[in-house]
């Protein structure tokens, strides 16, 4: 059995939900450049642009979630969204498009791996509704 969640972490987790909204949509961006058997995939510059900006939308909105009580996996998330926006950013102007199924699929993991944070954090709101 589940306790609520304390009231003043309730701002918190809505802060948090509009973030991994945007977290959510630059993942599908990313994904959408990945051919399957009945469509091409979407280019990958495009895809890269689109993943930047979700991801810029979700780090103007992590001020709603910072709280005290969940600063360390603030910072880690906040690390996450840098990293991955960096890594994008310098996939997308360095030219170096990787070349192949395989290699395009290990390119779009490496960048989606640091917003793996975000499920962890996600973890620690239910942890504290979880019974004593």
């Amino acid at each position: 059995m589940f306790r609520r969640l304390p009231d003043r972490l309730r701002p918190a987790l809505d802060g948090f939900g509009a973030v991994v909204e945007h977290i959510e949509r630059a993942k599908g961006s990313l994904t959408d450049a990945v051919p399957t058997t009945r469509l091409p995939g979407r280019p990958l510059a495009e895809a890269l642009l689109e993943f930047e900006d979700e991801l810029a939308a979700a780090e103007a909105q992590m001020p709603r979630w910072r709280t005290d009580e969940l600063d360390d996996a603030w910072v880690a998330c906040e690390r996450a969204i840098a990293e991955a926006r960096s890594s994008a950013e310098e996939l997308r102007l360095g030219g170096g498009a990787p070349v192949g199924f395989e290699a395009l699929i290990g390119t779009i993991g490496d960048l989606l791996a640091p917003l793996d944070e975000f499920g962890a954090t996600a973890d620690r709101f239910l942890d504290l509704r979880r019974r004593r």
